[in-house]
């Protein structure tokens, strides 16, 4: 798949097959991760792959946009990790690529996958902290549910708003 097809055909997949995802597509994708751009490429994530589906309720427990977890068979915590940090404050913009990595590689190679927030939100932080056992330094960032797809789309529908581009200065219209 090209990459330009893969950014525009991409969709946040919620329902799941009974399928578990191979360890070897597991690898893919947070190799691609680890590929994401990042400030002085400091590279400060972490990733916590969650396959112990007995995990699961305690995260819908208080995660309130984890509900796809019901039917998938894996999850990855993005995570940044503050020691690793070297240029202030762009942790959040590092794993946010490496988050989009991952839907990327993950679509690109016949999985589905959605992003559900973490960051800022205190209370699903600390509990994701709590229930994993994070060190203080590492914050949890992305919840990343990944499986194979039990929905079929349509195709996407467009986005592209060209009002929403400016050439050279605020409102001159790109043409």
């Amino acid at each position: 798949m090209d990459t330009v097809d893969a950014i525009i055909s991409r969709r946040s997949v919620r329902l799941f097959l009974d399928r578990n995802v191979e360890y070897e597509k597991i690898e893919t994708v947070l190799k691609a991760a680890m590929y994401a751009p990042s400030a002085v490429n400091e590279q400060p994530w972490h990733f916590l792959v969650i396959n112990d589906r007995k995990l699961f309720p305690a995260i819908m427990k208080f995660h309130p946009y984890a509900s796809m977890l019901k039917t998938a068979p894996l999850a990855i915590l993005v995570c940044g990790d503050l020691e690793k940090e070297v240029a202030a404050g762009n942790w959040v913009l590092d794993c946010s690529c490496a988050s989009q990595n991952i839907l990327l590689a993950a679509h690109s190679i016949g999985l589905g996958a959605v992003w559900a927030g973490v960051y800022p939100e205190e209370e699903r932080m600390n509990s994701f902290s709590s229930l994993f056992r994070l060190p203080e330094n590492v914050i949890p960032f992305a919840l990343i549910v990944i499986g194979y797809s039990a929905t079929v789309f349509s195709k996407q529908p467009a986005r592209f708003k060209a009002e929403r581009i400016s050439l050279n200065s605020w409102g001159t219209l790109y043409e």
